[in-house]
Order: structure tokens, then sequence, then C-alpha cells
């Protein structure tokens, strides 16, 4: 029965989802294009590149859907992102106009990305729908386990810096320095961040907590 909930969620809410999420931030952002991308696009990508990584290269993660390219659901990107940007602009105040506002912001998304997708993926794993091969799992250990041994960095850590990745657009945005140049020259390095960070940060507890970096799929003994 669960399994049959996330197999519908995963095909319904993204459909849903990514042209509301879009139209949401197009909207409050009175059309400008830039500031819509970074924060409607960042999710999208990040969650087509982490997991893609970390599923067909490194093989830790496994999704077990109909609709595969290896262990990779080809649609994951719109599923988290379609979702997290939908999160992020119902957590979303005014501009920021401040650094108090840029670190608010990053407060937030961290806090409310980091509940409700670890929440997430303790039911997914427990469905069967996601696989993670990670120490935890090689113990034995429950979902919730599993889970929390990643999912931290990966959700709250990124939540961090799509948060600073939003309101320092916004900031900029207000200065009038944020435009197509400025936006093809940024956006990268936001993207490279959002991604570098949460795998710093894991790797980086998991060689304290277990001795390895977590990025290989551990084998149960």
């Amino acid at each position: 029965m669960k399994k049959a909930i996330f197999e519908i969620y995963q095909y319904v809410a993204p459909a849903v989802l990514t042209p509301l999420s879009f139209f949401l931030w197009w909207r409050t952002y009175d059309g400008n294009i830039w500031l819509t991308l970074i924060a409607w696009l960042t999710p999208i990508l990040y969650a087509y590149i982490v997991p893609g990584v970390g599923t067909n290269i490194l093989k830790v993660w496994e999704f077990d859907t109909r609709f595969r390219l290896g262990r990779f659901r080809p649609h994951h990107g719109f599923v988290f992102g379609s979702a997290t940007a939908t999160l992020a602009w119902l957590c979303h105040g005014g501009f920021a106009n401040s650094v108090f506002d840029l670190f608010q912001t990053s407060l937030v998304l961290a806090s409310v990305l980091g509940f409700w997708n670890v929440l997430y993926d303790v039911k997914a794993i427990e469905s069967g729908i996601l696989r993670v091969y990670n120490q935890p799992w090689a113990d034995n250990k429950g979902a919730e386990a599993i889970t929390l041994d990643y999912a931290p960095w990966f959700f709250a850590g990124f939540g961090a810096i799509y948060g600073l990745c939003i309101a320092g657009a916004e900031w900029l945005v207000a200065r009038g320095l944020l435009n197509a140049t400025v936006f093809c020259c940024l956006f990268p390095v936001l993207l490279l961040t959002a991604i570098a960070f949460p795998v710093w940060g894991y790797r980086r507890r998991s060689n304290r907590v277990h001795g390895h970096t977590g990025c290989h799929p551990i084998a149960k003994e």
C-alpha cells in the first residue's frame, strides 16, 4: 500500500507542482526570470546531479520504480525539485534587504527542507521504493537510522545554501545588480556551492562516525 502511494505521488506531484511552483515564483518576482530560475531551477538540478551520482556512479542509493535509468528514476529532479520549490515559496516572506534576511531565509529553509525530506525518505525506505546501502543499512538498522545518516546534510545542508541563494539574489536585484550576464556567471557558482556543501558535510560526518566517507555501498557482514 505504501509503495503504491509513492508510485502515484512520483508522477502526480511533479506534474502539478512543476508548473505551479514556476508560476508562483514568477508571480512573486513580477516576471523577473533570473530570480525565478534561481528559486525554481536550483533544486531541480540539484536533485538530478547529486542523486544521479549517488545511484549510478557511487551506487549508494537505488530507486525501485518502473521507469529507471540504471538505479536512477529519470524524473527524480522534478519529484524533489518541484516540491522543494513549492515549500520554499510557502516559506517565503518579503524580499531580502539585509544580512539578517539572508541568514533567516537560510535557517528557515534548512529547517523546513530538513524536516520534511527526512520524513519523506524514512517512509520511502520503509515502502521499498528507495534503497540506501549505507553503514546503518549494513548494520541492519531501521529506516530512521538509515535516513538520519545522510539526510540532514543532503536536505538541511542544501536548504541552507538554497536559502542563501534565493535571498542573495533578491539582495542583488534590489540594488540593480542582477542581469543576464551576472546570472550566467553567478548561477553555476550557486549550484556548485549547493552541491558541494552538503557533500562535504556528509563525508566529514561519515568519516568521523563510521571511519569512511560513505561514498560507496557498504556490504552486510
